[in-house]
């Protein structure tokens, strides 16, 4: 059998046990749902205050068993029974410690009761975000994600667990927040919020958190807070650095300056899209989205609680019947929080609302109609980055191709790498180049040669390192180079700027990149090769 096909033979192997794999580990996580909901209605049975209450579930016929809770049902609702205290016995015991807190006591505890909060993603920010405001005894939580549980999520997304891997990411989390505590009514929203779902979605609830990773979504759900007159608490995290904002508090119809400001009033303008780095590209340290989500689970508590003594707002409430004399509320401020920095956090004051903004000021163009007709487009308002296309067809190379370039064919030892025929340029950044790389690749990183000057051909650079990995690259004019990065888009540019510099000389030396980069080395080659 060739080489190739044994490759094929293999990974077909693979893929068919990784299916298996992916159905087994869905069919335990379904199976420990079940089991935790049968615990959960057990416990109910034997921590209820009812002296009628009996587990039924075992020796009595089906039949049977529901005339009987029919008929108490029945009476119950014939005849009440009168609560002697505001909390179960079990709720007494579990938010104790938090009960005896004059910022919280009883009547807090009752708004947390009765509140409902919607978490608008459940991934580095909304997992500890939920678990700490199920934790607290948040009535009702709602769950927005559209995304699946992925390896690369486990670090720092505490809701879920390797055997989820490939589980929705709202089902996974409902597993783990139910069992944390089965008094909270936990409530999916399977799919991606859109104009079109932003406002039937987030009405039901009293308190929002943005816990996404896209201006695009962020301007959407701070624009519908404002429209429904719902209080939202955003975060953002990447690296080493996180922001902290509550917004739209109080929560006033467009117009009213006493309310809070909305996310335009601080960003009237998204930031440029190539500017925008995602935690795939830029990298984020788990702790650090873990304290961002922890403080909009501490922000909300406060929201949730604050005057305690004044009923909780209705969820069902619009901007034409809250109340109009907003309860004194603190300055909005801006949290900045920044690990490595001694502090770690600093706090700016904010301005309130803006006086033409185009959301919450009374020239407002942002209404509930354009929303639900999906005429906002706020992908089209935040920009996009389109995929890198700077090269022609005779200036790439693919994978596969690349893959026999690398190997030369003596008739005496056969195939043995070839090392000395060209040269393989990775523009990886260090950090990312040390994780893995392909043998006998040179590391000059993106920034480094997007960062030099044509002065470098002539020796008038002042950069000593830029000059350094130009005249490398010079000496051995007879090779070929080849360039590769991570997903094949600074390679591209990586290829052009090198020709700019004349390390083609006129054409007469080729200079490309490798398509889809290390990914599709990945993916179509090596299957080994590390995925980051």
């Amino acid at each position: 059998m060739a080489p190739l096909s044994i490759i094929e033979s293999l990974r077909q192997q693979i893929a068919s046990c990784e299916a298996q794999l992916q159905d087994l580990r869905q069919q335990l996580a379904e199976a420990q749902d079940q089991y935790q909901q049968r615990e959960q209605d057990r416990w109910r049975q034997v921590t209820t205050n009812d002296p009628l209450t009996h587990d039924m579930t075992y020796g009595i016929h089906d039949d049977f068993r529901s005339e009987v809770f029919a008929a108490l049902s029945q009476v119950e609702e014939e005849h009440p029974v009168s609560r002697r205290w505001p909390l179960d016995r079990s709720e007494y015991k579990r938010y104790g410690r938090q009960l005896i807190m004059p910022e919280i006591g009883l009547q807090g505890q009752l708004c947390l009761k009765n509140a409902s909060v919607l978490i608008i993603g459940v991934g580095g920010l909304g997992c500890p975000a939920a678990a700490y405001l199920v934790g607290a005894g948040v009535g009702t939580v709602g769950l927005v994600d559209g995304d699946i549980v992925e390896e690369s999520n486990l670090h720092r997304q505490i809701l879920h667990s390797t055997v989820k891997v490939g589980m929705s990411k709202v089902d996974s989390a409902r597993v783990s927040l139910s069992s944390l505590n089965p008094n909270v009514k936990i409530v999916p929203h399977p799919s991606r919020l859109t104009p079109e779902s932003a406002i039937s979605v987030i009405q039901p609830y009293n308190l929002v958190l943005d816990c996404t990773d896209t201006p695009a979504s962020r301007y959407l759900i701070s624009d519908t807070c404002v429209l429904l007159g719902k209080p939202l608490v955003s975060a953002s995290a990447l690296r080493t650095d996180g922001q902290l904002i509550v917004l739209n508090n109080p929560a006033l119809p467009p117009g009213d300056t006493r309310g809070g400001p909305c996310y335009r009033c601080v960003f009237p303008k998204p930031p440029p899209p190539e500017s925008v780095i995602s935690c795939g590209d830029g990298g984020i340290l788990g702790p650090v989205v873990g304290v961002m989500g922890i403080l909009q689970a501490l922000e909300a508590i406060k929201v949730l609680t604050q005057n305690a003594q004044r009923p909780l707002a209705s969820a069902s409430s619009t901007p034409g019947n809250m109340t109009s004399e907003p309860l004194p509320r603190d300055p909005p401020t801006l949290l900045i929080f920044s690990a490595y920095a001694n502090p770690m956090f600093r706090s700016i004051r904010l301005r309130s609302r803006k006086p033409k903004c185009a959301t919450c000021s009374a020239q407002a163009s942002v209404t509930p109609e354009a929303l639900n007709s999906g005429s906002l487009d706020y992908v089209q308002f935040c920009g996009s980055v389109n995929p890198v296309d700077a090269l022609t067809p005779n200036e790439r190379i693919s994978v596969e191709n690349y893959a026999k370039i690398r190997i030369e064919v003596n008739p005496f030892t056969g195939m043995t790498p070839s090392k000395d025929s060209h040269i393989l340029v990775d523009v990886r950044e260090k950090v990312q180049f040390d994780l893995c790389s392909l043998e006998g690749s040179v590391n000059i990183p993106f920034s480094t040669v997007s960062g030099t000057s044509s002065n470098a051909t002539n020796g008038t650079d002042p950069g000593n390192e830029e000059r350094g990995w130009v005249s490398a690259l010079r000496k051995p004019s007879d090779k070929p180079i080849f360039v590769v990065c991570r997903l094949g888009n600074d390679s591209q540019l990586s290829v052009r700027k090198m020709k700019e510099l004349g390390l083609d000389y006129g054409g007469q030396r080729w200079i490309g990149d490798i398509k889809g980069g290390l990914r599709a080395w990945r993916e179509n080659v090596e299957p080994d090769f590390p995925d980051y």
